[in-house]
């Protein structure tokens, strides 16, 4: 029988033996935070007063936003408590509600890419089924889809660790909780709980990663094959905002990944600020990539300060 110390709350860790600067270190963290609520908070907003947005394309992008909004809201308040007020202690239950929130929004978000890479599809590979395919009914199954996959996936790794007994240190690595942080904590067999996200990251950011890449061979395939260079250039030009988009997330996946796996020996610092990276960098540079090349998105928020400035 495992000895059960699970009373005591879980502690964060901020940055190791940086203590003295984590009200320096907290500034950047603070204007990312704020930048990343009111990007996806604008985009969200455009999407809904603009009629012109009101397309299927722009509604996978609101789920986007959402989804980066969330993950933000779920992840920076106990980043920015232990930065500002070295508020360390997080509860059991809080802890492993946030480690679901945050790996669910991860897969939820690899969905929405998907989903988008979809769209740009059919969009351009068959433009005159566009509509009959993408009605609204089937968008809501498609964001219902993604949202359920995401969440439900994420339901058997994170249960166990509500009964696992704890009696090793409490001390977490990082200022917000991670299903792999956690069970290496627990005093029972883990066994399924690693096996289980391997085989959840291959049926899903792989599987997705791989289905939008021969997605968009078959759309360059398809660009090659209109004659005017003109149209050919105004195809691609509506899949680039996704692309970035896509380069984004995948490379910072990507980039954790080969840090948790390959880098043991690298110093604790590079995992952080790595993890930092992964779950704030796409966050704030998605809504900076479609104000940048979208023009309907440009366009709105022209509209949207003009309507400030008559006021």
């Amino acid at each position: 029988m495992w000895p059960n110390t699970s009373a005591g709350p879980f502690l964060l860790t901020g940055f190791p033996d940086m203590e003295a600067a984590h009200h320096w270190i907290s500034l950047p963290f603070f204007l990312i935070y704020v930048s990343v609520l009111l990007g996806n908070g604008t985009l969200l907003h455009l999407i809904k007063s603009d009629c012109r947005l009101q397309e299927p394309m722009y509604y996978f992008l609101a789920m986007l936003a959402l989804t980066d909004l969330t993950v933000t809201l779920t992840t920076m308040p106990t980043v920015m408590g232990v930065l500002w007020v070295n508020h360390r202690e997080i509860s059991h239950g809080a802890c492993f509600t946030q480690a679901y929130f945050i790996h669910s929004l991860s897969i939820v978000e690899s969905g929405v890419l998907l989903a988008m890479a979809y769209d740009r599809f059919v969009a351009i590979c068959a433009p005159l089924r566009y509509s009959s395919i993408f009605t609204n009914s089937r968008v809501t199954k498609i964001g219902l889809g993604v949202v359920l996959r995401g969440f439900i996936s994420l339901i058997p790794p994170i249960v166990p660790l509500y009964w696992f007994p704890y009696c090793h240190s409490h001390v977490l690595s990082h200022a917000f909780c991670l299903h792999q942080d956690v069970m290496k904590l627990a005093c029972a067999d883990i066994t399924f709980n690693h096996l289980y996200p391997v085989i959840l990251v291959a049926l899903t950011f792989f599987l997705d990663a791989l289905i939008i890449v021969f997605s968009y061979v078959l759309i360059l395939k398809t660009v090659m094959g209109i004659a005017s260079g003109e149209e050919r250039a105004k195809a691609l030009n509506t899949c680039v905002s996704h692309i970035s988009c896509v380069l984004v997330f995948y490379i910072t996946v990507i980039g954790l990944t080969f840090i948790h796996r390959f880098g043991r020996h690298a110093p604790h610092m590079v995992h952080i600020t790595m993890s930092y990276v992964y779950f704030l960098f796409p966050p704030f540079m998605n809504p900076i990539i479609y104000s940048i090349k979208t023009k309907q998105i440009q366009r709105s928020i022209m509209c949207l300060f003009s309507i400030h400035k008559r006021l």
